[in-house]
């Protein structure tokens, strides 16, 4: 080794993947739950439910304001609304990356909101964040692999699956995830929480950066996912079509509800359509 060091990472051994590593050395988060609280059985109500939700990051001010998002089994829900209405920060208080100071979130019959991030995960929770979602060095197939962390049975007959909903990625398997186009970026993205075999598929503006033709190859796989029984909220910044395909919508404005329906009601109102789709 150079220079008599017993460091035996130095002369750049170890890992250089930056979408892995934070090169500064330091978290750039601070998790809403350090520990886990414990969860209670409730009855009723939707599959998934963040109910009447206040709160924001740290100990800034609130973002959300009784704010409630909801999925049913089966269903597609989307959250829409202008640039900075809070839409991501209500699924980030879903998840459990922010305080929820007020209100509750309950998952399958399950009061889970003390749950860690990592907890609801194991709960069933798949998550896809909007950027940052893939470990662009390691191949498609090792991004599935990793995706499925929290298994300990046979996880080949749900690669097959996830292959099977995204032939191209099947195609691609051996190749580093971060030489794909953005599209299949999101596949990969959305084929790893699927490996999790998750009850509730949650995905942060997955269509974000993409061409308008890849975007509907994006709702497309959505939709065949739904199919499959698994619910899925959706948070969309292309709003017009992401109701197109909802079962139910939610528009928040400024961390609050300002309307909600089913994805044909929402198209069909004119409030909604004036301000919200351009007419």
């Amino acid at each position: 080794m150079s220079g008599g060091s017993d460091n035996p990472w130095q002369d750049g051994r170890g890992n250089k993947d930056h979408s892995i590593a934070n090169p500064r050395g330091t978290g750039t988060m601070t998790p809403a739950h350090r520990k886990s609280g414990a969860t209670k059985k409730v009855e009723g109500g939707p599959f998934l439910i963040g109910d009447t939700m206040t709160g924001g990051y740290g100990k800034g001010p609130d973002i959300l304001h009784d704010c409630t998002i909801a999925v049913e089994a089966g269903q597609i829900a989307v959250i829409v609304g202008p640039n900075g209405a809070g839409k991501s920060t209500a699924m980030k208080a879903v998840f459990g990356m922010l305080d929820v100071r007020s209100g509750s979130v309950r998952l399958d019959g399950e009061d889970i909101t003390a749950l860690s991030p990592q907890d609801r995960v194991v709960k069933g929770m798949g998550f896809v964040p909007q950027t940052s979602n893939i470990f662009t060095s390691m191949t498609v197939e090792e991004n599935l692999e990793m995706g499925a962390f929290i298994r300990r049975d046979d996880i080949s007959g749900t690669m097959e699956q996830v292959y099977d909903l995204f032939p191209i990625l099947k195609e691609k398997r051996y190749q580093p995830a971060g030489e794909l186009s953005g599209g299949q970026r999101q596949q990969v993205a959305v084929g790893r929480a699927l490996m999790t075999k998750p009850k509730v598929l949650m995905l942060d503006e997955p269509t974000a950066g993409v061409s308008p033709i890849v975007m509907d190859e994006l709702f497309d796989r959505i939709i065949e996912v739904s199919r499959t029984g698994l619910p899925i909220l959706m948070v969309e910044q292309n709003a017009r079509q992401a109701l197109e395909i909802a079962d139910k919508g939610y528009v928040l404005v400024q961390g609050r509800n300002a309307y909600t329906g089913t994805g044909k009601e929402l198209l069909a109102d004119h409030e909604v359509r004036k301000s919200f789709l351009g007419g």
